[in-house]
């Protein structure tokens, strides 16, 4: 194996330079624990952690080591290593962290996956099916640096999948859509068509939709753990406990992911301009610069509406994600 196995890059090459005489080496995180992280280099697998230094110089949580990372590290005896610094990323997956902090909403950027040049949108064809769920994620991946893929996963178990997919061609621009039924490991062979030696590819989608039943299909084996969906709720159970980076043997490297139930957006209102590239295009054609597409005269927005080229619940669903980036960049203040 070779660090371009795991991907290394010109991009890495130039950000490890200031490092080159240090003695120390470059590592990729190939997993995340609680307290250290696994890490893959020229010196073989590794068992890190990072230095007091390396927090104290954190501006936040975001700039502490994730999987996919590339870190300096220094090789220490029994197979482990000390981390003294992070590489600058390519590009990253965030997320406004949830929960609450003295009553009110947390604002934190949380990455979820670093340098990542692909993400695999899976979305289930059963009870998770959801347009709007679709639009966060491909509005979060345009604020990411990485391009989207729309998997639309259980095609058994929907009456008409076809439908389904130009419902989801409909909003997802120029990402590409595919059906599958991870299941039967023969559906999944387009998705080799992704993988080249040296990408990474990550897997994001909510608990239950089949990511690791996709990732053991691809493999051939059963390398991740399968729950039970709920026949109440539908919902899955986290089968998938922590992230983890997995070399293809014909090459290429695709994160596994934990189900999120809670996708609140990270980044500022131009990161609609992809996501809802339909909607901003018709907008040029408004009479007023600065039109909301409420109730302004001479809106081509509410007119494609009116005409049936727009549907009115892609409006809403634009004018709620970009209300909730406003707020949060005012918060931010």
């Amino acid at each position: 194996m070779t660090l371009e196995d795991w991907g290394w890059s010109p991009f890495f090459i130039e950000k490890f330079q200031s490092w080159e005489n240090s003695g120390y080496l470059p590592a990729r995180v190939i997993r995340g624990e609680k307290n250290y992280f696994r890490v893959w280099s020229l010196q073989g697998e590794l068992t890190v952690r990072f230095t007091g230094k390396v927090r104290h110089k954190a501006g936040g949580r975001a700039d502490l080591p994730v999987v996919g990372d590339w870190v300096v590290i220094e090789r220490q005896p029994n197979q482990r290593g000390i981390i003294h610094a992070l590489l600058e990323r390519k590009s990253s997956f965030s997320r406004n962290l949830p929960g609450t902090r003295k009553g009110k909403e947390r604002i934190e950027q949380q990455v979820i996956a670093a340098n990542v040049d692909l993400i695999f949108i899976v979305s289930g064809l059963d009870r998770d099916f959801n347009l709007r769920r679709i639009e966060r994620y491909l509005t979060l991946v345009s604020s990411s640096g990485a391009d989207a893929v729309v998997l639309l996963n259980k095609t058994d178990l929907c009456e008409n999948p076809e439908d389904s997919k130009a419902l989801v061609e409909t909003i997802a621009g120029n990402s590409p859509v595919h059906l599958c039924m991870a299941r039967h490991a023969e559906q999944l062979d387009i998705l080799f068509d992704y993988m080249q030696p040296g990408k990474t590819i990550a897997m994001l989608g909510s608990s239950g939709v089949g990511k690791s039943t996709i990732l053991n299909g691809m493999l051939g084996e059963e390398r991740q753990k399968i729950g039970a969906v709920s026949q109440s709720d539908g919902k899955g159970r986290h089968t998938t406990t922590h992230r983890e980076l997995i070399l293809f043997p014909n090459g290429g490297i695709l994160m596994d992911n934990p189900g999120m139930r809670e996708l609140h957006l990270w980044g500022d209102a131009d990161d609609l301009a992809e996501s809802f590239s339909d909607i901003e295009n018709l907008a040029a054609s408004c009479k007023f610069r600065n039109c909301r597409h409420k109730t302004e005269p001479g809106c081509a927005v509410i007119k494609a509406i009116e005409n049936g080229n727009l549907n009115s619940e892609r409006l809403a669903s634009y004018h709620k994600l970009k209300d909730e980036l406003s707020n949060l960049n005012q918060r931010k203040k």
